[in-house]
């Protein structure tokens, strides 16, 4: 796939978007659910090595191809790696999956009831890197945990000041501004962030587009005017806690949103299965997801 092609695949193609992309701070937590307890690694480099051959068991499955699976997010030492022998950007392409990066660093401090980004110095360096290896887009997450406008506006201005450095470099930014699912004025922070989104979306020029994560908003439609946008190529959903039968249902009620889901994706895959089990669960995951992000409900 070329550029022109994977884009044509974000804007129109029927599937979701794997999240294969735990960092540092959440890797001990996908490894346990994975099988694999704390105890099994002394090193952070051990700890990211049995992290690198879950996604690469993952990547190189059968279940996994760009018929239902149309892109990944990887976390940038995955993206270094090897799959089946291959670059892993490399060896998705060639499975027609399009490769993503994820480029924060983590988070800030709650302040203003969000979590903004930390600063990304090297991030130039990085979407270079990342390019030149054949990686189409990149994803950056904040958090917001109250319905506070200062706050929210401050994450938007961040999150879309990041992506048109991103876009600089002729890649595609997933911005994502993710609503925490527990937060006591989820509605309202929907509210807010929509029009924020939008107001930020009316200042980019023309003829540029974004892709936005978010998180599934609790009045289903709450997001239409973004996914109508001529500024946004595709709108995706993370779970953000969900268990994967609730985050479909509640992706399902959400018209032209698809799945990019990374614990619900993941949640029943063992280091203990055999390849065929191993298959089997992923497909079946694969499937619910699928169909969640293409069969809408009313």
């Amino acid at each position: 796939m070329n550029v022109t092609e994977m884009t044509a695949k974000m804007a129109s193609g029927k599937g979701f978007i794997a999240a294969l992309d735990q960092s540092g701070g959440s890797t001990p937590k996908a490894l346990k659910g994975y099988g694999i307890e704390e105890g099994a690694w002394s090193t952070d480099e051990e700890m990211f090595g049995l992290i690198h051959q879950m996604r690469t068991r993952i990547i190189t499955s059968a279940a996994f191809t760009g018929e239902k699976v149309i892109g990944a997010i990887l976390f940038e030492r995955t993206m270094d790696g090897d799959a089946g022998g291959k670059p892993v950007p490399a060896a998705l392409i060639e499975r027609g999956v399009v490769p993503f990066i994820k480029i924060d660093k983590g988070l800030e401090d709650e302040k203003d009831g969000v979590q903004l980004m930390k600063p990304m110095p090297e991030l130039d360096a990085l979407l270079e890197r990342s390019k030149a290896l054949g990686v189409y887009g990149t994803k950056e997450r904040s958090v917001i945990n109250s319905a506070n406008p200062a706050g929210i506006a401050a994450v938007v201005k961040q999150q879309f000041e990041v992506g048109k450095q991103v876009l600089a470099h002729g890649m595609m930014p997933i911005i994502e501004p993710e609503v925490n699912i527990k937060s006591e004025t989820r509605a309202e922070c929907d509210t807010i962030l929509l029009a924020e989104i939008l107001k930020n979306l009316y200042e980019l020029p023309e003829g540029t587009q974004v892709m936005l994560k978010l998180s599934l908003p609790i009045v289903p439609g709450t997001f239409d005017p973004l996914v109508a946008h001529p500024k946004v190529l595709r709108v995706v959903a993370l779970s953000g806690g969900y268990k994967r039968p609730e985050a479909c249902v509640e992706l399902a009620k959400n018209a032209g949103i698809i799945a990019s889901f990374s614990r619900a994706l993941l949640e029943d895959l063992r280091h203990q299965m055999t390849d065929a089990e191993f298959d089997a669960s992923l497909a079946g995951a694969i499937d619910e997801i699928f169909t969640g992000s293409t069969v809408k409900s009313a």
